[in-house]
């Protein structure tokens, strides 16, 4: 321990120190959710007018908001981009403060660990991100935000940069989920800002209810679970917790409350998964307080990168693999859109097409994308998340080829196999009922349906 104290204090430095490292031209790494740097990024931030042409690339950004964004609106020196939009990023893209890098996550470790292909513009000269103080064995944790991270921290062209922060939980591997000493060029010791932390899920709304209530009649002791973000596979988590299921297993991207419940109730043992047995793996967590400190040392748990986790044919080699995830809106041809209204980047790719292939490949998988059938807009109006064609400039985010199992309140419907007759049929059906006469004209004007059509498929 003590010749890596030596090497700590040669090489600890302030976020001012840090700051004055990046040169014009540059790409800085943020890390990723709650690692990005926050004293250095403040540092940063005070030399705008000072560099140029420097660009910020973060994952899904949390508060506090990013100085360079905010204190740089005209671009004098910094451009700002995430691999995927939060609410913080919603706010901050209308003023063109920042902008979306496509990507499945499953991807980003793959592009960001091949050096030999260094002529493309993955890689930053310079990488930072908040991690645990240093252990005993001169490693530095990289807690709640692993993802991509340490492909970043040894891919960097010219600095490799840590800002320790106290309040980051440790979290135990896993795989990729430290940087050690030796990796590394700098230490920033932070002002132990407090992570942030997610407000109370919402109430679920009744339409999402009925849905978590349809999956729930999926799920059998010893699946694996795997939850997105948001109310609805909350509402479905915590029923979970209180079905009795048992030998329940976990391998997600996002650890979420809902995994806390389900642990609490003895729900999930993991002895059923094909690997990682009697441990939870996901790459990170966007969560409360509480979710926090459960992952703090907890060996139940192992924190992994990104292509560990996400990677299809990893996630298909266990079995009855059940994933939930939200859509925005899908069209009659099954094309499903995620991220996006519109033009307006709601989110990203993220896991989505990940899991929905993964559990499709899982021996008695589920995929299930899950949405309500209508939504209600500022003005008041109740829209259909079912239309015949895409809002202009939505993202298709899975492709139909690629859809598994989709569900409304109305139902659950299968789309793998179908005709185009067949899954035109199955959607009208999971839409509200004051949509439906409507999405039949309209599919008999696209040629896709018929009442002769006969739907075997």
């Amino acid at each position: 321990m003590s010749t890596y104290m030596e090497e700590y204090k040669r090489k600890l430095i302030t976020a001012e120190q840090a700051a004055k490292l990046v040169q014009s031209g540059d790409l800085v790494d943020y890390g990723v959710f709650n690692s990005k740097p926050v004293d250095f990024d403040i540092a940063l931030a005070e030399r705008v007018g000072e560099l140029e042409n420097v660009g910020i690339r973060g994952t899904a950004s949390v508060p506090p908001i990013p100085q360079v964004a905010v204190k740089d609106p005209t671009h004098k020196s910094f451009y700002y981009y995430s691999w995927y939009f939060t609410a913080l990023d919603r706010a901050l893209a209308p003023h063109q403060l920042v902008n979306h890098v496509p990507a499945n996550f499953s991807e980003g470790y793959i592009l960001l660990s091949r050096p030999m292909e260094r002529y493309l513009p993955y890689w930053p000269e310079v990488w930072v991100a908040q991690t645990c103080p240093m252990d005993e064995h001169g490693n530095f944790n990289f807690g709640i935000g692993n993802a991509h991270n340490r492909a970043l921290a040894l891919q960097s062209k010219r600095v490799a940069i840590v800002e320790v922060n106290e309040n980051m939980p440790r979290c135990l591997g896993g795989e990729g989920e430290y940087v050690n000493i030796s990796e590394i060029d700098y230490i920033i010791e932070g002002t132990n800002q407090p992570l942030f932390c997610t407000p109370p899920d919402a109430p679920a709304t009744p339409a999402e209810e009925k849905i978590a209530e349809l999956v729930m009649e999926e799920i059998h002791d010893g699946c694996l679970i795997q939850l997105g973000i948001g109310s609805l596979p909350n509402y479905l988590g915590n029923m979970i917790a209180k079905s009795g299921l048992k030998d329940l297993g976990v391998q997600t991207e996002m650890f979420t409350s809902a995994y806390i419940e389900m642990y609490k109730n003895g729900c999930i043992t993991n002895r059923k998964k094909a690997y990682d047995r009697d441990k939870s793996t996901y790459t990170f967590c966007y969560g409360t307080q509480e979710t926090y400190d459960f992952l703090d040392n907890n060996p139940q748990c192992g924190s992994c990168t990104s292509i560990y986790t996400n990677l299809p044919f990893r996630i298909s080699m266990h079995d009855n693999v059940i994933s939930l995830n939200n859509i925005v809106e899908v069209d009659l041809m099954g094309q499903v859109c995620s991220e996006s209204s519109g033009l307006r980047q709601i989110s990203g790719a993220g896991g989505q097409l990940d899991w929905t292939q993964g559990a499709f490949h899982s021996m008695g998988g589920k995929g299930f994308l899950a949405f309500t059938s209508t939504y209600t807009d500022k003005e008041g109006n109740v829209k259909s998340r079912i239309n015949p064609m895409l809002t202009p400039g939505s993202i298709v985010t899975v492709p139909r080829h690629v859809v598994h199992h989709l569900v409304t309140e109305n139902g659950i419907i299968c789309m793998k196999g179908r005709s185009i007759w067949g899954m035109t049929e199955g959607l009208i059906s999971l839409a509200d009922e004051r949509f439906r006469d409507e999405l039949v004209k309209e599919a008999h004007k696209m040629g896709i349906w018929s009442r002769t059509n006969k739907t075997f498929l």
